[in-house]
């Protein structure tokens, strides 16, 4: 159960800069990549659609900064409505969210109400020799009206949830302070994706 209901209720309590930070890049293409459980929230997904988003897409992240507690930032994504998640996704016809999932499985699952999209860009990662499937869980279908991937224009997006075992795999901890350094598996997954979508993916 999420500490907080709504992004409001969230500011009340936690200080932007210290507790979290929000990153937004406008793009000139018609998508968004949106991580809104980014930095230590959902370790990785940030990076990972930062990465899809290069400079053609429109990006958003929220960022947990904090040094420890913070899924006390998560807002689960069908009420998740930070004003500048919102001014972006809106400029956009179709946006596809990153997620973190628990699981050791290296797959990625997709929800979300695009599934001509989703179908294409599950598609591109098979081909690619990723493992990539509709999502089975029941709670991550990505399939509410208010779900931040649900908010471009189209009405319709994608919802990207990565469990702990495909981020392990893309990522490298190194340091000490074992901080997660992107690899070439995740230089992969972001071509293939990044490729989708300028081939056209609709």
């Amino acid at each position: 159960m999420d500490r907080y209901g709504s992004f409001a209720e969230l500011a009340c309590h936690e200080v932007e800069g210290r507790d979290f930070r929000v990153r937004v890049r406008a793009g000139r293409s018609d998508f968004a990549l949106v991580a809104p459980h980014g930095g230590r929230i959902e370790r990785g997904t940030s990076s990972i659609a930062d990465a899809i988003a290069g400079v053609e897409h429109t990006f958003y992240a929220f960022e947990g900064l904090r040094p420890q507690g913070n899924a006390r930032l998560h807002v689960t994504s069908d009420r998740f409505d930070e004003p500048r998640a919102l001014a972006a996704v809106t400029r956009v016809r179709s946006v596809i969210s990153v997620h973190g999932a628990r699981g050791d499985e290296p797959i990625v699952y997709a929800g979300g109400l695009d599934l001509e999209l989703r179908a294409q860009l599950l598609d591109a990662l098979r081909r690619a020799g990723f493992a990539a499937a509709p999502d089975p869980s029941p709670t991550r279908q990505g399939r509410g009206r208010s779900n931040i991937c649900n908010r471009g224009r189209s009405g319709r997006g994608v919802q990207f949830e990565l469990p702990v075992g495909l981020r392990r795999r893309l990522f490298d901890r190194v340091g000490a302070g074992r901080r997660w350094q992107p690899n070439s598996a995740f230089t992969d997954l972001v071509a293939v994706l990044r490729t989708a979508l300028a081939d056209g993916a609709r």
